[in-house]
């Protein structure tokens, strides 16, 4: 298998369609599998209106048939609904080219949040743009129903997995902050409704890491708030293993890798009982899932932090390629 990946969604955007698609390459050999990205990195961009770290590509359909005539890819892959996903789709279909998508993000939320364009009509772009396809892949059963009830067809599930070596408890506690600790970790944006989180009434610290254009007014609307900003790796992971409750207040992410790093640290989850939070903590006792996030962060302080360490253990990136991969195989398979 020679796959084409094409991707809007690249370094340096830390997020976990990014985390995904680096765990598929490397795991690739293992499938038999050589991988080659479709990237921002080929073409000029531009910033994206009201989320500038976030660049759009300038890339036309005959650029991607020329691409696709150089690489001479087994299969095809479109993991993002921009410029790039839009384009290689236009060239796939001109060309005859089967492909499979992914549905990673809630993007009609996230548009109404921040222009008046109604969800319904961002749904039937989406709908339209995966329809070509020969499968969908969808990260939980939460997902998969609810879009195979707005029409979307040829679904296949897609989990997710996490790295148990780098994001593991420690016995050191790097942040000076008063505990408990009670953190998030992800993009500072609209849609991840943060003001859930920061306007509760909790002891301790609450910390947020990440980056976004939500950040300086958060900032200064939540002075008491230590925000560290954008982290990886080691950096990260040692905060997570520093924290005591990992808080999730978005209401529209389709998984959450953020929340099996967390577990896999050994914290605990308080979230919102929607789609991410319930089919990642499922009925492991990891987590709580509640209307009252305040209740919730302050309820998983109980819950033993061994326990989310087992649990994230479960989640393998291993396990997610062999699903990715086979998912591609079937699917190309199909007449």
């Amino acid at each position: 298998m020679r796959l084409l990946i094409a991707t809007d969604a690249w370094r340096p955007q830390i997020n976990g369609v990014v985390r995904s698609l680096e765990y598929m390459a490397a795991e690739a050999p293992r499938f038999g599998a050589e991988v080659v990205f479709l990237t921002p990195e080929r073409f000029r961009s531009i910033p994206m209106p009201t989320y500038p770290e976030i660049r759009l590509s300038l890339v036309r359909p005959g650029a991607i048939s020329g691409i696709l005539d150089e690489i001479r890819p087994t299969h095809v892959h479109i993991a993002t609904e921009g410029p790039i996903g839009l384009a290689t789709r236009l060239a796939c279909r001109r060309q005859g080219q089967a492909f499979t998508t992914s549905y990673h993000t809630r993007f009609p939320e996230y548009v109404a949040a921040r222009t008046r364009i109604p969800e319904a009509w961002s749904y039937r772009a989406l709908k339209r743009f995966h329809r070509a396809a020969r499968a969908m892949m969808v990260s939980t059963p939460s997902l998969e129903r609810e879009l195979a009830g707005r029409g979307f067809r040829n679904i296949m599930r897609w989990t997710r997995g996490v790295d148990t070596t780098l994001f593991r408890p420690r016995n050191d506690r790097i942040l000076d902050a008063a505990a408990p600790i009670f953190l998030y970790v992800g993009r500072v944006a609209v849609e991840k409704n943060l003001d859930a989180f920061l306007s509760l009434d909790l002891p301790g610290t609450k910390v947020v890491v990440g980056g976004g254009p939500a950040r300086p007014d958060l900032e200064r609307r939540y002075p008491d708030v230590r925000f560290l900003g954008a982290l990886t790796g080691e950096d990260l992971a040692r905060v997570y293993a520093s924290s005591d409750v990992f808080v999730f207040p978005s209401l529209t992410d389709t998984f959450g890798i953020v929340l099996i790093e967390a577990l896999a640290s050994g914290l605990p989850i308080a979230a919102f009982p929607v789609t991410g939070p319930l089919d990642v903590l499922g009925t492991s006792g990891c987590g709580v899932l509640s209307q009252d996030l305040r209740e919730a962060a302050l309820a998983a302080l109980d819950i033993p932090k061994d326990r989310c360490r087992a649990y994230g253990e479960t989640f393998t990136w291993q396990e997610s390629a062999r699903q990715f991969f086979s998912n591609i195989e079937k699917a190309h398979s199909v007449r």
